[in-house]
């Protein structure tokens, strides 16, 4: 068993998955075996639809989770063991919810609130380019063109580059940022020699939150929503989100459509027409 999930590690690493992704796919795997108690060889199709409902009905896992643990175990079994073992098994059908947005008034009630400036400008940062909170806290100083206000996330999602905007609040407060820090650490939000853990970004952002009273559940991710459906509220083309926001299909973007508050007040109720 041991031999086998090393397998996948190597070749999860010789394609180069993020260190998170290679730590996820190993845990889902050995839960996976964990549970059915055989042999990877041994593995046939009942053993992962048996696994898939014991995390939906007993676990009350959503089909988001249950579906990534599903693609862990194709890649091993697939690609590394060759068995076809998956052509019969469909995916949980995926939770069609509206992304959380929060107010412009919420956002800068959470960064009034903030007095650590290291703190304030990860959240600013968030807001102004729209970014992942992987792809955050793994910006290096030189990735940022303060003059033009723009910068780059170097290998984001489908290591892909791509170009974001800074906001010019952002750039004045980074600037007073950076000097101020006691190490030579190339990470914008570095701690000791590296940078700030994703979990550390997520209790910022929860923690500034709760300091300005916000009443929705706050998380990094929904910054990024924010970004997106403000820059579509005030007339930017979706076409322009999706090449800030890094998505490769144009229907993802379009999900914050369904979340955008003043477009749907721009439209008249035909009861008002009467």
């Amino acid at each position: 068993m041991d031999d086998i999930l090393k397998k996948l590690e190597i070749e999860l690493r010789i394609r180069a998955f993020s260190k998170n992704t290679i730590r996820n796919y190993i845990a889902y795997n050995q839960r996976f075996l964990d549970f059915v108690k055989k042999k990877p060889e041994e593995i046939v199709e009942d053993d992962v639809k048996e696994y898939l409902a014991f995390l939906l009905s007993e676990k009350n896992h959503r089909p988001a989770s249950v579906n990534l643990m599903l693609s862990s175990l194709k890649f091993l079994y697939k690609k590394i063991l060759k068995k076809n073992i998956f052509d019969e098994i469909d995916t949980p059908k995926a939770e069609k919810k509206i992304p959380t947005v929060l107010s412009k008034e919420d956002i800068k009630s959470m960064l009034d609130s903030t007095q650590n400036l290291k703190h304030k400008v990860l959240i600013e940062f968030l807001y102004s380019s729209g970014s992942r909170v992987s792809e955050c806290v793994n910006i290096k100083i030189d990735d940022l063109d303060l003059h033009e206000k723009m910068g780059t996330i170097r290998a984001g999602k489908g290591k892909k580059d791509r170009h974001i905007i800074l906001s010019e609040q952002l750039v004045e407060d980074i600037r007073e940022y950076l000097p101020g820090r006691s190490d030579d650490n190339p990470y914008v939000f570095s701690i000791r020699d590296t940078h700030i853990t994703i979990r550390q970004a997520q209790r910022i952002v929860k923690e500034a939150s709760k300091r300005a009273g916000v009443k929705k559940r706050v998380f990094c991710h929904a910054l990024r929503s924010s970004f997106a459906t403000h820059l579509l509220d005030s007339g930017v083309d979706i076409r322009v989100i999706q090449e800030l926001l890094g998505h490769s299909d144009l229907s993802t973007t379009q999900r914050y459509t369904k979340v955008s508050r003043e477009q749907l007040k721009k439209v008249k109720s035909p009861l008002d027409n009467l």
